[in-house]
């Protein structure tokens, strides 16, 4: 019987000694050359060469080894020869379905040079499924050895996506590192200041759409990157809602990187999987960042409470503002027509609890103007009467001692801590020590038992008491902040002309509806505002 092979060679690393990156490799061309040769010695016809260059000899995800099954079951080769088996692959379960079923079935004869693997020789059939473990074993170590260096490097702070976010780019110095794009973050800062201002996702969108700016994938074709969308039309493409919520919630934005929220299942199967937001890798102030802070929390706060645009894309002022005093429920906004109003129409707010669930008596609605006009009414007397009434000088030097007694208490709070933790880490090591004496029968099993308990209770009783502590400090670091709020808006306002969300929000967080008077004629309305005076 006349041999007709077919030789196949793989490399899975990529070759630094390529010229051209269309060039065969180094280590290629030597597995050819040794097959060639290998074959010529043994009288047979080589039919074809199948290589596989820069592809993993786990699964079948290989160009040439699929052309190369191909022709085994149409009867085009009758042999397969390799370098060594681990070349053909390091799947055991490839090995077992074709060297020791499917070539069989088609009459295929398998050979590698190196380990002497030859499937017309049965008595080798041992040492090829024991090559086969062997090499299974070899690409479970290096998936395991690769995902570890994967979470050391993004533990220590290097980007390791394939592709810079929209807003930055790689650093020439440090391809890990992210350095800001001029162009892109200016589009970035304006996607936040607009959602910040009260436009939904459909107005930003229509925004960037009708100014020309290209969508994220189109831009970075531009700047010369490799990026790849399978599902992009580039010609037709435009910035869509879904990409805006994305952006949005990233906190690249912010200086942090947040990596490892996906993986694939094992390194046979490539179909990726979510992963836990507690195992997320989150560093923080790795890069310069696009958003400040103040508009960040800003937009966080607002995506949190499921604000819904009008038809004109707009959120509008009162969006999770307005509260039924009688059943809790959010007023909703509808809009009617008046034959009096110059636009012919006029916008109300009403009870959802009454008009949509029908379980509230507040069934009377309330014009949105009139509500905006007693709300612009109300903070303007408070800040009329707040600088008539209050002496600003006394008031910050109270403000001031406080944050004094503060930044004292939270120095006093974080040195227990410090010492708790050092306190920790020595108990830790006397187990070690205590743990190292039992073994060597220095002390007996109940005695290790007995001290070792104690051990773990004091660090037990040191970590409840490092929580306490930390939720103390968030407590006073909290309190700062929204004392310092209050003096702020003081610096910033005098006298407010108009309402707007912006100064809606930064004022008040809740107002509460009651039910309209039968006999006044007149409802209560309740403010909840966003500080104490």
């Amino acid at each position: 019987m006349i041999e007709k092979v077919g030789v196949y060679c793989r490399l899975s690393d990529e070759d630094r000694d390529k010229i051209n990156k269309t060039d065969d490799s180094d280590s290629i061309i030597n597995q050819r050359s040794m097959c060639l040769k290998y074959a010529n010695q043994n009288g047979w016809d080589v039919v074809d060469i199948y290589s596989d260059d820069d592809f993993s000899g786990a699964g079948t995800y290989r160009p040439d080894f699929e052309r190369l099954i191909k022709d085994c079951e149409s009867g085009k080769i009758n042999l397969v020869l390799c370098k060594s088996q681990s070349r053909f692959s390091r799947d055991m379960g490839v090995i077992e379905y074709y060297l020791h079923n499917k070539f069989i079935e088609w009459g295929v004869r398998f050979v590698s040079i190196i380990d002497n693997a030859d499937t017309s020789n049965d008595s080798n059939k041992k040492s090829r499924q024991i090559n086969g473990l062997i090499n299974e074993w070899y690409l479970d170590d290096l998936s395991q050895n690769i995902r570890k260096s994967l979470k050391n490097k993004r533990e220590d702070g290097l980007y390791m996506g394939s592709f810079a976010s929209y807003g930055y780019e790689r650093s020439k110095e440090d391809y890990h590192k992210l350095v800001i794009d001029p162009v892109a973050a200016e589009v970035v800062k304006k996607i936040f200041k607009m959602y910040a201002d009260g436009y939904g996702y459909h107005r930003i969108c229509e925004y960037l759409n009708n100014n020309n700016i290209p969508p994220r994938s189109v831009y970075k074709r531009q700047k010369g990157s490799k990026f790849v969308c399978s599902n992009c039309d580039y010609d037709n493409v435009r910035w869509n809602p879904d990409t805006i919520a994305q952006m949005l919630r990233n906190e690249v934005y912010i200086g942090n990187l947040v990596q490892g929220k996906s993986t694939y299942v094992s390194y046979k199967n490539h179909k990726k999987k979510k992963v836990s937001e507690k195992d997320w890798c989150r560093i923080e102030n790795t890069h310069e960042p696009i958003i400040d802070m103040d508009t960040w929390n800003k937009v966080q706060s607002i995506l949190g409470k499921h604000y819904k645009p009008t038809k004109t894309g707009e959120i509008h002022y009162f969006s999770r503002k307005v509260y039924c005093s009688c059943c809790g429920k959010a007023f909703m906004r509808n809009v009617y027509s008046v034959k009096s109003e110059k636009t012919g129409k006029r916008a109300y707010l009403q009870c959802k609890g009454n008009k949509k669930y029908h379980i509230c008596d507040n069934n009377k609605a309330i014009r949105m103007d009139k509500l905006e006009e007693i709300l612009l009414n109300a903070i303007n007397d408070l800040l009329d009467n707040y600088y008539d009434k209050s002496d600003l000088k006394e008031l910050y030097e109270i403000r001031q001692e406080q944050d004094t007694n503060n930044n004292d208490s939270i120095k006093a709070l974080q040195k227990e801590k410090e010492e708790l933790n050092k306190k920790i880490n020595n108990n830790k090591n006397y187990y070690r020590n205590l743990f190292e004496e039992k073994v060597k029968g220095v002390i007996s099993e109940d005695m290790f038992q007995m001290m070792s308990k104690d051990y773990f209770n004091e660090i037990e009783n040191m970590m409840k008491r490092i929580e306490i502590i930390d939720s103390r400090v968030e407590d006073l670091k909290v309190g700062k902040k929204e004392k310092k709020q209050a003096d702020e808006i003081l610096k910033k306002y005098k006298k407010i002309k108009n309402l707007n969300k912006i100064i809606l929000d930064e004022f008040i967080d809740k107002v509460y509806i009651g039910e309209i008077d039968k006999e006044t004629k007149t409802r209560d309305i309740e403010i909840e505002w966003n500080f104490e005076f």
